[in-house]
């Protein structure tokens, strides 16, 4: 590794891991990522499941290379041997967005199965953040269920709803505000991304 290659490493001293499940919404992680990637102190640590990468390139027309180009660290889905399947790998958490109905299931009753459930398992051991942003409607009781035993344990379930409050006039508004407010659970908070609710105005 060169200096300048220790110099980066010294520079990011936190860790986030970013996960994409074959729910709707993958713009959603893609855009957790490209802000990470602005942020010189943040390392982004990526895994997508194969349903994710068909969902992707469906909504977005990416391609796993150009997903992966967008963090620092990719890993596979099967590689259950990986930095982020254990503990000692210190992170601040982990967001999965979009988080499958499937993945829900499998974070709430403790089943790393891949290495997205693993390490959102790990995740919750080790009592750090983990935000969830399912994409589904309308719920059943079980998908309700496994959100209520995933909050019980700790972890955040964050769907992506708009905020019309806000008054926001794009697409691309209402999503920056959701991820705003996703990556606010991290502590990182981007000037312009989510404005301070300041109260109604009197007349």
């Amino acid at each position: 590794m060169t200096a300048e290659g220790n110099l980066e490493e010294a520079i990011k001293t936190r860790r986030l891991i970013v996960a994409l499940t074959g729910a709707t919404g993958a713009v959603y992680g893609v855009r957790i990522l490209e802000l990470l990637k602005t942020l010189p102190e943040w390392e982004s640590h990526l895994v997508i499941s194969h349903a994710g990468v068909v969902n992707l390139h469906h909504e977005l027309g990416m391609k796993r290379r150009q997903l992966q180009e967008l963090a620092d660290v990719y890993y596979d889905v099967n590689d259950i041997a990986a930095a982020i399947a254990s503990g000692a790998f210190k992170t601040e958490g982990m967001v999965i967005a979009p988080c499958s109905m499937k993945t829900l299931a499998a974070v709430a009753h403790g089943f790393g199965d891949n290495l997205i459930t693993r390490a959102a398992d790990v995740t919750l051991k080790e009592r750090r953040s983990l935000v969830l942003v399912p994409r589904e409607t309308p719920l059943n009781l079980a998908h309700l269920r496994n959100m209520e035993s995933v909050t019980e344990m700790g972890g955040v379930i964050f769907p992506p709803l708009p905020a019309f409050y806000g008054r926001e006039k794009t697409l691309a508004e209402m999503i920056d505000e959701s991820v705003g407010r996703i990556l606010g659970f991290f502590g990182i908070e981007i000037e312009g991304l989510v404005g301070p609710w300041k109260g109604l105005s009197r007349r």
